[in-house]
């Protein structure tokens, strides 16, 4: 059995625009890659492209042309395998210099040729317009109608005159147009091939690996390195099953990424992974400096009409000065690429969560983006109904489940199926293992709910003398069960809340006992949740009062 020798690369030295000398015995060896693997992260991706070569005894240094200008240089890595001892040193990553065509005597040629035509074809335009102009002049300064002594010509003679001056004007003007027509092909000819003649700008980067090999053998190289250009974005579908009487409710929670890349290289038929990582934030917290608590500083008045100091730049701080100086103003010019990443993408779990796409994925660099199935599980479902009738009296269909899974949820956009039809779009919010998550499945026909307004009254309060005025309203909310099964409901109502010290609000005892107050950490939000029975109908009352000052006007409004 032949002994795999296994090289594993740690070189911290990449070159971008500095040319490395490389050992004047090293023999250059072109080597062409292919992109194996690809981890995207919510703010960037890294690739892995795997180069195959045969390698003879000695040093080499293997120039491959195919990675992207896009890539960081400063992230190249090299790992490989061979069949003897293969040691890699250097990474040299620059673009390559433009080359002139290799066959720049045959496009002068044709440039020259095309240039001629051109110029043949500008004669016969400039005959045609002679042409022309002569016809017209002719017409002018020979009346058709009058003969050698002034006398009359006969009309065959006028109409043979006007028709030969006619046809000569249209014969040079189709001429014109035909010589321009093929002038305007030769001139794009003629772009094309100056295009073509002069020296193309480099497309892609050029990166140098130097590599010594202790006899001749077949090698595999991998090279990863990470690009910006390249995002995903977790995507969800939720299929709920409301079951029946012999069966109960089941969802089923489609994962999906949505992935999408402009790094300037196709990635075809490739192992893909998304990762929760971010790595554009660095590995560290920030550092933060000292506050200072300070008076304002009051800027010196100027000499009227001292042209110079109004000419002057404000003065600057030394520690604003230089390069730091130049920082600040690049931050107040230059657009922050990434604030628009940072809305949609959360990162949480204990370190970080991959998810690998089974199978191979293909995604151009200019395709757009694709959503791809990363898992789905299915599990059981409590049903509930949810409602806010102060604002909309629809009953709202809610599920609830244990996120049972090791795998942390991400936040994201969420399709909502019920009972195979879709009803819309919600969102998920951030979940770990153990947490109870909570999705809405649209409007639920069967539960009637109804809010009324008992009582209104405005007025004052006082035994003797009137010392306050006093606003006092009742309301009542029926829920009428449809479904023939039971079902969980829950009602939510505001009851108003006083920041200041003279306006007081209290709940009144005809007022139904909630069963949970500040729902959501949200002031004055009172919720009332309990099992309707089949056709049950079951009626809140909920009152409250308002106390405050005559002389002062009290409104009530949302909160800010």
């Amino acid at each position: 059995m032949r002994t795999i020798a296994i090289c594993l690369v740690t070189t911290s030295l990449v070159l971008v625009t500095a040319t490395l000398a490389s050992p004047s015995w090293a023999t250059d060896v072109d080597a062409t890659s292919a992109i194996d693997a690809v981890t995207v992260y919510p703010d960037g991706a890294t690739v892995t492209r795997v180069i195959a070569i045969d390698l003879a005894s000695g040093d080499s240094t293997l120039v491959v042309k195919d990675f992207p200008l896009s890539l960081d240089p400063s992230s190249l890595r090299v790992e490989g395998e061979a069949g003897a001892k293969l040691t890699i040193g250097t990474i040299d990553a620059r673009p390559p210099r433009a080359m002139a065509p290799v066959n720049l005597t045959e496009l002068d040629k044709r440039i020259e040729a095309l240039k001629d035509q051109r110029a043949d074809l500008q004669g016969e335009i400039d005959a045609a317009t002679a042409r022309r102009k002569f016809a017209e002049r002719f017409a002018e300064a020979s009346p058709a109608g009058l003969g050698e002594k002034g006398e009359a010509r006969p009309i065959t003679e006028w109409r043979a005159a006007f028709t030969a001056v006619a046809e000569e004007v249209a014969a040079a003007d189709t001429a014109i147009r035909d010589a321009a027509r093929k002038q305007r092909e030769v001139d794009r000819q003629i772009a094309q091939l100056e295009s073509d003649r002069s020296a193309k700008p480099p497309s892609k980067l050029e990166v140098r690996i130097d590599v010594a090999s202790a006899a001749a053998t077949k090698a595999t190289l991998r090279v990863t390195y990470a690009v910006r250009n390249a995002r995903w974005l977790p995507l969800y579908d939720a299929r709920l099953d409301t079951g029946g009487k012999d069966r109960k409710p089941q969802l089923e929670l489609v994962r999906r990424a949505e992935v999408t890349q402009s790094t300037g290289e196709d990635w075809s038929n490739v192992t893909l992974g998304v990762s929760t990582v971010r790595i554009a934030r660095g590995g560290s917290a920030p550092e933060l400096g000292s506050l200072v608590a300070q008076y304002p500083q009051v800027p010196k008045p100027m000499a009227l009409g001292a042209a110079s100091d109004l000419a002057r730049p404000a003065p600057v701080s030394r520690q604003m000065q230089a390069p730091a100086f130049a920082a600040k103003v690049a931050e107040a010019v230059e657009p922050r690429e990434r604030a628009d990443e940072q809305q949609a993408i959360a990162e949480i779990g204990d370190f970080q969560a991959t998810f690998r796409i089974p199978g191979r994925v293909s995604l151009g660099a200019a395709e757009g983006a694709k959503s791809l199935r990363i898992a789905s599980t299915s599990v059981p479902a409590d049903l509930a109904v949810r409602a806010a009738p102060v604002q909309d009296p629809t009953a709202f269909l809610e599920a609830s489940f244990r996120q049972t899974d090791d795998t942390t949820l991400l936040p994201g956009k969420v399709a909502i199926y019920r009972d195979g039809i879709f009803v819309g779009r919600g969102k998920l919010s951030a979940s770990v293992k153990d947490d109870i998550v909570r999705l809405g499945f649209g409007a639920d026909d069967k539960v009637k709910i109804e809010r009324a307004v008992i009582k209104r009254n405005e007025g004052s309060a006082g035994l003797l003398v009137t010392t306050s005025k006093t606003d006092e309203r009742a309301f009542k909310t029926t829920v009428r069960n449809g479904h023939d099964f039971p079902i969980h409901v829950t009602i939510e109502d505001q009851l108003p809340v006083s920041e200041v010290e003279d306006i007081v609000v209290e709940m009144l005892p005809a007022t139904t006992p909630p069963t949970a107050k500040d729902i959501r950490d949200k002031r004055g939000v009172l919720e009332w949740s309990f099992d309707a029975k089949p056709g049950e109908v079951k009626d809140i009352n909920f009152a409250w009062r308002v106390r405050w000052p005559k002389d002062k006007t009290m409104v009530i409004v949302p909160s800010g």
